[in-house]
């Protein structure tokens, strides 16, 4: 049976945009025309649209887990700085994922008009 928790989803992401990586280096099957790169940077778009929402989740999760007082630091304390911190950049980095999407949406918009010459 295989790990469905939230981490091992997100490990898998991680390690498919790895191998996008390594498959965008050359000319390739499926990787050799403008319309190749329209359906890549849609994928992308997709998957920044849907980033918000997964990083709201997790401040949900952090802002359930404090309000309810189950968060300690490390560091010593209740952790209340560092809760902060987590949640303004979970709050930032949703608004750069909106950003992210909304350029390659530009982007998407710019490609399709793009043919391959031989």
């Amino acid at each position: 049976m295989t790990d469905q928790t939230p981490r091992a989803h997100a490990s898998a992401a991680a390690d498919a945009i790895r191998q996008l990586n390594h498959e965008t280096r050359e000319d390739r099957e499926g990787w050799q025309y403008p319309g190749d790169a329209y359906s890549l940077v849609g994928g992308l778009a997709q998957l920044a649209n849907s980033l918000p929402q997964v990083l709201d989740q997790i401040a949900q999760l952090i802002e359930r887990l404090a309000v309810n007082d189950h968060i300690r630091s490390d560091e010593g304390g209740d952790g209340a700085a560092k809760v902060h911190e987590a949640l303004r950049g979970l709050e930032w980095a949703s608004a750069d994922a909106e950003s992210l999407a909304s350029r390659l949406g530009t982007v998407r918009s710019a490609l399709s008009s793009l043919a391959y010459k031989e």
